[in-house]
């Protein structure tokens, strides 16, 4: 595959020409479009949709309105922009290759290690803001605006936020006080495109009428088109003159704007509801050309309109490689099939969402039992505190949506609902680091620790789709308290064989590899890969590493323990977590407990930083999580591959 992007001395050219003002901004806009696309095909990941319907509004602020290209990034009297939904930073990156913020090599590094995060980090330059779960953006646009007027520095702060962004509480809370704080430095702009995931918003969790919802909380508000650059002035002329309270421009766009095909919802819908593709992903081969022969074909007209000398757009193809099929799996399939499978013979059990049913394979379960699916849209405290009312009149709910974003934002929600003595299942979807390229506010690696500390929890991970359809039976029919379901999202780098024997049971792990020498806990497909691939080549040396499946993250059988720990000195724990909080900590008090913690050597291995952005690869291998990495930091050998000579001495001080 060859990437190629438009060079930032096109972007020059237009931005240096006398032409019609609002052809150069369109021109300048789609240039961008253009390297956004090639951006995420080359990494394989991100989000096309929402970048392409910004693209006007930030290309018109940074060309016209902001004034960080003369004070300076670091300037105390720079206007301030920032995205809280962060679904957009790809555009936004690309916007700012063209303004000289950063290098071309950077861009083509878009959700690499050490490129550029998958969502806004502030070790980004130019990014004033990270962006987490979402709702989090009007809050701190206020508190930098706060700032501004009690330092008495100079600029504006604008933040944009998303139309499905508004479901979320915090947005309400932080309008509200905004206004009664008088903080009138600040204006908002929601980039109204109609979508979220990929349903409509009216779908979903209807928003409107949002003018008047956002008039009614103090502000000034006005809906333009966001894709007419003249109204975009004229607009934001106008919002100069407004002193007295804090604005919001509701800017109505499309959703993948400037490629037909992405500005177009899928002809199939679902339950009568529009299904939009282009939410999120890199787009296939054909796609991909597709939509970079129409922006040039856009390009090249805009340019001519305004008599400038043609842009010089580059070569971009693929190979023609014919995709083959891995055998990998996705637990979260097997997690969807059960619950539709079990639905069959318990009825009492309801599922929730929170706008991810189509990446937590709810689909089929809504399609089958409309009745009993209930769409929170993009706010998961309502959704956890509605599970607790329905958990108090007798029901089973079984909340879903990204463990990041559930088991932090609604902690406090889990709490009460727990404290309540219900049942309540927590299905925490892309659990862990991998994948990696969404960055740190995806990656959930402190989910564990926050559902541990509650004394009526069972925390489960399963590491296939056989373990995965056994565990939501066991929460849903069996468990009589509440439970956390762990799924990684990804593919399973590896289909995780089990005993022939092996049999959920609490408390009680399965043995995967036998070895004489130490023993190793893990959990999940993606790290019980690399444990695997560590007692590979640990085994070429002639040390025996014992892996062991431990699904039950906060439950251990003593006895099945004792007899699995009793002829090992060494233990070692493999986290998908925080080396904090984890399954380690329980097994290490697990060996208090049973009095053998004299002469262990014991180590866990997690994560003491956060997580880094890039592919799984890349990831595993910065923090030494990959299995050669574990399989050095078990041996004690660099050189693991030459270490043939070596053999003899493990095999000499193996037990007998």
């Amino acid at each position: 595959m060859i990437y190629n992007l438009i060079k930032k001395s096109e972007f020059d050219k237009v931005k240096n020409h006398s032409g019609d003002w609002a052809t150069r901004m369109k021109l300048f806009a789609d240039m961008c479009r253009y390297n956004t696309l090639v951006a995420v095909k080359k990494a394989g990941s991100g989000h096309l949709g929402s970048s392409l319907s910004a693209m006007d509004i930030v290309t018109y602020l940074y060309l016209n309105e902001l004034n960080i290209l003369e004070v300076g990034l670091d300037s105390p009297d720079r206007d301030i922009y920032f995205s809280s939904k962060g679904h957009d930073v790809p555009g936004l990156y690309s916007l700012f290759y063209a303004l000289g913020i950063i290098p071309e090599e950077k861009l083509l590094m878009l959700r690499r290690l050490h490129g550029l995060d998958g969502h806004p980090e502030v070790r980004q330059p130019g990014i004033e803001a990270s962006t987490g779960s979402l709702g989090m953006g009007i809050s701190k646009a206020k508190g930098m605006a706060w700032a501004k007027n009690y330092n008495n520095n100079k600029g504006n702060v604008y933040v944009l936020t998303g139309d499905g962004e508004f479901q979320e509480g915090q947005i309400w809370e932080s309008l509200q006080a905004t206004a009664h704080q008088k903080v009138n430095n600040v204006t908002a702009i929601m980039d109204h495109n109609k979508y979220q995931t990929d349903m409509l918003v009216a779908d979903v969790n209807n928003i409107e009428d949002v003018v008047q919802k956002v008039s009614c909380f103090g502000w000034y508000v006005v809906r333009i088109d966001g894709h007419d650059f003249n109204e975009l002035k004229k607009t934001f002329s106008k919002l100069k003159s407004i002193t007295d309270k804090p604005k919001m421009i509701i800017a109505d766009t499309i959703k993948g704007r400037g490629v037909s095909f992405m500005e177009k919802p899928l002809t199939e819908t679902f339950q009568g509801k529009t299904l939009y593709k282009w939410h999120s992903g890199a787009p296939d081969d054909e796609s991909y050309i597709r939509g970079l022969d129409e922006l040039s074909d856009s390009i090249n007209k805009l340019a001519d309109e305004i008599g400038i000398e043609k842009i010089n757009i580059p070569e971009n193809k693929t190979e023609g490689k014919v995709a083959t099929k891995l055998d990998k799996e996705f637990v979260t399939d097997a997690y969807g099939e059960a619950l539709v499978e079990l639905a069959k013979t318990n009825k009492k059990f309801v599922v929730l969402d929170g706008d991810l049913s189509a990446d937590c394979k709810l689909r089929n379960f809504e399609k089958t039992y409309p009745e009993r699916f209930i769409e929170n849209g993009i706010a998961e405290q309502d959704m956890v505190s509605m599970a607790g009312g329905l958990a108090r009149m007798g029901l089973i709910p079984i909340v879903n949506t990204f463990a990041s974003f559930l088991a932090a934002r609604a902690n406090e929600q889990i709490y009460n609902n727990a404290g309540e003595k219900t049942k309540i299942i927590y299905t925490c979807h892309f659990a862990g680091m991998i994948p990696a390229g969404p960055g740190k506010s995806h990656q959930s690696v402190r989910d564990i620790s926050l559902f541990s500390a509650l004394p009526n929890v069972t925390i489960i991970q399963p590491c296939n789709a056989e373990e995965t359809k056994w565990a939501t039976d066991y929460c849903i029919n069996v468990a009589e308290e509440n439970c956390v379901l762990r799924l990684v999202i990804g593919p399973s780098p590896e289909r995780i064989q089990l005993p022939s024997d092996y049999k959920l049971k609490v408390g009680v792990g399965a043995t995967l590899t036998e070895g004489q020498d130490a023993v190793l806990f893990g959990y999940g497909p993606v790290m019980l890969h690399e444990a695997l691939v560590a007692a590979d080549y640990l085994k070429k040396i002639g040390f025996g590493l014992k892996v062991v499946n431990m699904p039950w993250l906060n439950k251990i059988d003593s006895e099945w323990f004792k007899s699995i720990v009793k002829d090992y000195k060494k233990i070692f724990v493999l986290e998908d977590h925080s080396a904090v909080g984890g399954l380690g900590d329980r097994i290490l008090n697990e060996l208090v407990k049973i009095r053998e913690i004299s002469g262990y050597e014991f180590v866990n291995f997690g994560l003491r930083e956060y997580p880094e952005c890039g592919t799984p690869l890349e990831v595993l291998e910065y923090h030494q999580l990959d299995g050669k990495s574990l399989a050095k930091r078990i041996s004690g050998i660099e050189n693991i591959e030459e270490a043939e000579s070596v053999k003899q001495k493990y095999t000499a001080d193996a037990p007998q």
